[in-house]
């Protein structure tokens, strides 16, 4: 399973995987992202042959098994 595209509306991130599903989640999750603005979201290498995002100015790396294992802290 590989990333194949990233793109994000006003709130949330998407990621498409090589078997074409379309996967998404608020932005708010992931804190470094959140920091960021619409400029910065669009600033990522897909890295590790596609096993992984990483933006270089927020410090933030997700990788497929977190981005699809996620579980919100509900008390942040």
């Amino acid at each position: 399973m590989k990333i194949t595209n990233v793109w994000f509306d006003d709130k949330r991130i998407f990621v498409e995987m090589d078997d074409h599903r379309v996967l998404g989640n608020p932005v708010a999750w992931y804190p470094n992202l959140n920091k960021g603005n619409k400029q910065q979201w669009q600033k990522f290498i897909i890295k590790g042959n596609g096993r992984w995002i990483h933006w270089p100015e927020l410090d933030e790396d997700l990788d497929i098994g977190s981005f699809l294992d996620y579980t919100r802290n509900e008390s942040a």
